[in-house]
């Protein structure tokens, strides 16, 4: 009993002043806070208006890249579906025909060349392994989607715009809007 009569007298030595019993030196020290966060410019953006810039090593979407000319450049080795981790890439390969040499620039090109997007893990080892600079990394990230299909980019979504026929479609997607 003689502990709990040292604690009780120990807090009435310090009583609280009439300005700590109504907390408002409290209240004004939260307020400057506030006050200060208010002023300061905002964190966030307002998207789709605004766009944040990217980062130099940002790696997105996947795009199949043509030559100046508008040629595939693709030639279907497969090497970048061996390298990849994840195997979200599939391709089968076919021969050029005759008189199809405006539209692909080997002998060999990829008649199907698909990436599941939901296996990916944009490491970016798909674009180091390509020979022939036909896959890279855009500043694109995959939209949103509601079905697993949906999420299976096949190569009439992956490859870039013709640069004869649309080269501002082109230039956008090379990024240099």
């Amino acid at each position: 009993m003689n502990a709990l009569s040292n604690k009780a007298k120990a807090v009435d030595r310090h009583p609280m002043t009439f300005v700590e019993r109504l907390y408002l030196w409290n209240i004004a020290k939260g307020m400057a806070i506030t006050l200060k966060h208010f002023f300061k410019k905002k964190a966030t953006i307002s998207y789709p208006e605004e766009t944040r810039p990217f980062s130099p090593v940002f790696r997105g979407l996947q795009v199949l890249n043509r030559d100046e000319e508008g040629r595939e450049r693709c030639t279907a080795c497969g090497l970048c579906a061996l390298a990849c981790p994840a195997e979200a890439i599939t391709m089968e390969a076919a021969e050029r025909k005759p008189g199809e040499e405006h539209l692909y620039r080997e002998e060999k090109y990829a008649a199907r060349y698909e990436i599941n997007m939901l296996r990916c893990i944009f490491c970016g080892l798909c674009e180091e392994a390509c020979p022939k600079d036909a896959v890279y990394l855009s500043e694109t990230f995959a939209p949103s989607n509601y079905q697993r299909k949906g999420f299976i980019y096949g190569k009439d979504v992956l490859l870039i715009p013709d640069p004869k026929t649309d080269p501002a479609g082109y230039a956008k997607a090379k990024g240099q809007h």
